[in-house]
């Protein structure tokens, strides 16, 4: 067996990696156009990745900052016994935890924690909202409220996946809500809505049209606590699917953190296919 050894040009692996990727959107169902526009998401920083090779397969591998922790990523891994060989080498640099982004399966990292899963799939031509359902749009007075329990649910969920400490996720919230929405209420391509039964709202939806190409993403579908057990959280996903075609799209993406296990089985339930997972370790 030879020695993993780091190598100057990117090229031959690269077309390799790309490849890859591309072919396991393409089997989650991705549109070519979504499945290039999420390969451009994934190989974001990647001139500065150090690639390894032993002769026959290949390694990539990152180190970089994330909310004041030092984090080693794992980009590509062709072989499960180049696995020790890139944590060390992330342990070497400085890394605290270990992150890997998987797509089709844990392979070589099944216990590896599952952080966070992003989910797919296309939605019905015309959604029919639920019998005694309505939404409407949130209000402009009814944002500030919506906004701090979205704030401390987001915190609440990165804390429960164990990836950050109460401080880091506060951190990281602030950071993302203010990329996604710098204008607030009024960011455009946001749309935040309010479903109602019986004469009570009993919960909210944030959605982003054109996320991706032809995709809407589902950032918050919220049934209040009180009104959980009734089928609203069911209810939310049609509700999702309506908001994807007021928006123009044909397909609903969402994430869910490691741990939230009753959101993974509901998205298990109403087919919603993993796309991406996330998963890390401590060193």
């Amino acid at each position: 067996m030879n020695a993993w050894e780091i190598v100057a040009g990117h090229g031959e692996w690269r077309s390799g990696f790309e490849e890859r990727v591309l072919a396991g959107y393409r089997a989650a169902g991705c549109s070519e156009p979504l499945a290039r526009a999420l390969l451009e998401r994934a190989v974001k920083g990647i001139d500065g990745w150090t690639v390894a090779t032993d002769g026959t397969d290949w390694i990539a591998v990152a180190v970089s900052d994330d909310n004041g922790a030092a984090v080693g990523r794992i980009h590509d891994l062709t072989v499960p016994r180049g696995r020790e060989w890139a944590e060390r080498w992330c342990a070497e640099h400085g890394a605290q935890r270990v992150e890997v982004r998987l797509t089709g399966g844990a392979g070589a990292f099944a216990d590896y924690p599952v952080r966070g899963q992003n989910r797919m799939r296309a939605v019905a031509e015309q959604p029919e909202l639920p019998p005694g359902l309505t939404v409407r749009r949130l209000t402009e007075e009814e944002y500030p409220a919506w906004y701090a329990g979205e704030e401390a649910a987001y915190i609440a969920d990165i804390v429960r996946a164990g990836a950050l400490t109460p401080a880091q996720a506060k951190e990281k919230s602030d950071q993302d809500f203010a990329r996604h929405i710098p204008q607030g209420y009024l960011t455009p391509g946001h749309a935040f809505y309010a479903m109602e039964a019986d004469g009570q709202v009993v919960g909210t939806g944030w959605v982003n049209h054109g996320f991706l190409p032809g995709v809407t993403f589902g950032f918050s579908l919220e049934v209040y606590t009180e009104h959980r057990g009734k089928g609203y959280g069911r209810a939310a996903m049609t509700v999702g699917e309506w908001a994807t075609r007021q928006g123009g799209d044909e397909a609903m993406m969402f994430n869910v953190f490691g741990g939230n296990e009753v959101a993974m089985n509901l998205y298990d339930n109403t087919g919603f296919a993993v796309l991406d997972e996330y998963r890390s370790i401590d060193l």
